[in-house]
């Protein structure tokens, strides 16, 4: 099973970016143990600050892997050019936060791209992740 993460904008700062909402944490040592907990799975990890990029990676895994686990980051709140390419594709995207963004400021409340997403996880810390990967695991 091959599972493409993609990471949107400011997740590169995770374990120095407001740890009391996002943890202590850097994605990069968290990747580590998903890898132990999944060691037949192939993960691949992409992320950038730029909408353009992660459409980019979409539409380059989107027709081969077996699902996407995407946290657009502030994009998921203002790309309809996510959302097409979301749907563009024929690989199973779960959108993931880190945090419960019903719970923070109006503006988080609207997703542009879970409409287009397989489903949604969010508010679990990190373990959001994980629990995106169970539901992949889990459909295969």
């Amino acid at each position: 099973m091959k599972i493409q993460i993609i990471n949107g904008p400011n997740i590169n700062l995770l374990g120095k970016r407001e740890p009391s909402i996002y943890g202590a944490q850097s994605f990069e040592d968290y990747l580590v143990e998903l890898k132990q907990l999944y060691p037949t799975i192939e993960f691949s990890y992409y992320q950038s600050n730029i909408e353009g990029e992660m459409i980019n990676k979409i539409h380059e895994v989107g027709f081969e892997y077996d699902g996407i686990v995407l946290n657009a980051g502030a994009y998921t709140h203002t790309s309809i050019a996510l959302q097409d390419a979301i749907r563009a594709v024929t690989t199973p995207v779960i959108e993931v936060h880190i945090s419960n963004v019903h719970a923070r400021e109006e503006f988080r409340h609207k997703s542009m791209i879970s409409s287009a997403c397989w489903g949604v996880i969010c508010g679990f810390g990190l373990s959001s992740y994980r629990l995106a990967i169970e539901a992949l695991v889990g459909k295969k």
